[in-house]
């Protein structure tokens, strides 16, 4: 019997769309596999299905990632959901009655309950940046949903446990419109991370040092990862004015220096870069000893370079 595991999908809503069919028995061989390298599959796995679905997810998943980058926002009724921008975007959903979002319409998420939310389809329409992407209705998922689903499909696929990499989406002029409060936003995710009970597979991340800051104070035991796209403030002074050491420091591969990865590694920091989808770019990265990478094309970089 050939070990392998096959994810089905059915176009249909993301609650159902995932069947996983099972050939387990040849895959248990007893051996200690060594450290996994930490490939990062981003908003699941973007370039091959719809972002921050739940079948972006499965999919990375199957695919060998150790960890699955994801971004929540809020809903009106305190619902943690996955989106990358707190609005819903025009450009990959449509809206709640599947036609494309007039300018006149309220695209922002944390105004509408999730009951209505889950109508909205981010996953039919063509999206010329990832012309490989597979489209099929897909609702912006509750957290927890997809962490339990993961969870599940991680069992089934007897890999191993998988690692979480969680994005909150605030910055000083996003508060009171798009959540309630920075405050009550942290809170409301640690409530559905703490039923989750990930430990040290969860890590949280942001570019905005006053999440990290709260959540540093208040959860001490999280690890934290601390995002950045600033090119012209040396990561050791990012990091000095963040008041604290990160366990992470996550920022645009294109701004990374060797040196200052290694500085940053010396510090006891790991550095994981994003978002790396060309195979030569990911092997000199590799070569200079990053932490990991992450990638909206995990298949095509496991496939290339390997998972350790």
């Amino acid at each position: 019997m050939k070990c392998g595991i096959g994810l089905v999908k059915r176009h249909v809503k993301a609650s159902s769309i995932i069947l996983i069919g099972l050939l387990l028995g040849a895959c248990k061989t007893g051996v200690k596999e060594p450290e996994v390298f930490d490939w990062q599959g981003h908003r699941g796995a973007r370039g091959e299905a719809p972002e921050n679905t739940l079948p972006a997810m499965l999919r990375a998943l199957q695919e060998g990632v150790k960890t699955l980058e994801m971004d929540v926002v809020l809903s009106a009724d305190s619902i943690v959901l996955l989106s990358h921008e707190p609005w819903f975007n025009p450009d990959i959903c449509l809206d709640f009655k599947g036609q494309e979002w007039q300018d006149s319409a309220d695209p922002n998420i944390f105004h509408y309950p999730y009951s209505e939310i889950a109508k909205c389809d981010c996953g039919s329409k063509p999206y010329p940046r990832f012309p490989a992407q597979e489209h099929y209705f897909a609702e912006k998922p509750k957290l927890i949903d997809v962490i339990s689903e993961v969870e599940e499909a991680s069992m089934l696929l007897n890999g191993g446990e998988p690692h979480y990499n969680i994005e909150i989406k605030s910055k000083p002029a996003w508060d009171s419109i798009y959540y309630p409060s920075l405050e009550a936003y942290c809170e409301l995710v640690m409530q559905d991370l703490s039923k989750a009970s990930l430990g040290e597979r969860l890590t949280i991340q942001s570019f905005d040092a006053r999440t990290l800051q709260y959540l540093h104070q208040n959860y001490p035991q999280i690890k934290l990862s601390f995002l950045s796209e600033n090119a012209n403030i040396p990561p050791a002074e990012q990091i000095s004015a963040l008041g604290f050491v990160p366990d992470v420091y996550s920022c645009d591969y294109t701004i990374l220096s060797k040196a200052d990865l290694k500085q940053l590694q010396a510090s006891g920091i790991k550095v994981i870069p994003w978002t790396v989808n060309e195979i030569a770019d990911a092997e000199r990265l590799r070569a200079w000893g990053v932490d990991g990478i992450i990638s909206d094309y995990p298949a095509r970089m496991l496939s290339a370079i390997g998972r350790f």
